[in-house]
């Protein structure tokens, strides 16, 4: 009795000393809903094609898991890592080059590249990363001029484009299935239905269209076989596994494409339903995650 005693006021003293539960800056759930291995996870991502790494662009968690999968993605493939973005338009592709070579200098670079607001936190590591390991950086996205043309007046108003201009696009004419999921979103997102969308609405998903067909374009044009090419874009190009994906599997259907998805939940330790299926892997993050911007 007195050594059962003795037992059990050892635990409580251990239990009151017990290391305090940890709140988690960010979970890895399968599409499933499935705790995800960060390792198995890598593995898999390792023997892809393309690597589709939806972020949230003003959310810290999601551009640093970015870099260390960059790591260690370099780890298992070395020289067969490609690294693209949508970040970079394909007009500013000689810049990227040129940056990535060492034959323009950083300033020079961000000078004449078009960075974004979030440049110097976010993408910056990316490229020097890339720079140091010599490794191949595309900027797939295209010119945002020729996305606000569209907008404004259909794919139909590319037709008129020069030949050198139509270069930085995927090749014309553009398909548009209105029924994928992002798309059908978008025109709710404007109090329309799939049915009835304006023609507004229309010119603004073919913007849409334009942007993740050319992106989906440009990485088939950027990777060689055996190479995994891991892109970087917004969730919305390539959750529910359309955009930039769509037009990926429409091109090579054989093509092996993973993709991650971020999401911000007010709990992080059950991915909620809505976020079901929204990737190979969802990264969630905490609703009151500070934004860098």
């Amino acid at each position: 009795m007195r050594n059962l005693l003795f037992l059990l006021l050892s635990l409580l003293t251990l239990m009151s000393f017990a290391p305090p539960k940890t709140k988690p800056a960010y979970r890895l759930f399968t599409a499933a809903g499935k705790s995800a291995d960060y390792d198995k996870m890598l593995k898999e991502l390792s023997q892809a094609d393309v690597v589709l790494f939806g972020e949230q662009h003003n959310d810290p968690i999601a551009h640093w898991l970015e870099l260390q999968i960059a790591k260690d993605l370099f780890r298992l493939k070395g020289a067969q890592l490609v690294l693209g973005a949508e970040m970079f338009e394909r007009d500013v592709q000689p810049l990227v080059l040129q940056y990535n070579t060492g034959e323009l200098d950083a300033k020079a670079f961000e000078e004449q590249s078009r960075p974004w607001p979030n440049y110097a936190t976010d993408y910056k590591p990316l490229l020097q990363f890339a720079q140091q390991q010599h490794l191949a950086f595309v900027g797939t996205n295209v010119p945002r001029r020729y996305a606000s043309q569209v907008a404004k007046g259909s794919l139909s108003a590319l037709d008129a484009l020069p030949a050198d201009e139509k270069a930085w696009m995927a090749p014309l004419p553009i398909t548009v299935d209105y029924e994928l999921p992002g798309y059908k979103n978008m025109v709710k997102m404007f109090g329309g239905d799939a049915a009835h969308a304006s023609a507004g609405v229309q010119n603004i998903i073919q913007a849409q269209a334009l942007k993740d067909a050319t992106m989906a374009y440009f990485i088939r044009q950027s990777r060689q076989p055996g190479q995994t090419l891991l892109h970087f874009n917004g969730s919305y190009h390539s959750d529910n596994f359309d955009g930039i994906y769509y037009y990926l599997h429409q091109a090579d259907p054989n093509l092996k494409i993973r993709t991650i998805s971020t999401v911000s939940q007010e709990e992080v330790e059950k991915l909620e339903k809505e976020n079901l299926k929204k990737a190979d892997y969802v990264l969630v993050v905490p609703a009151d995650m500070t934004k860098t911007y």
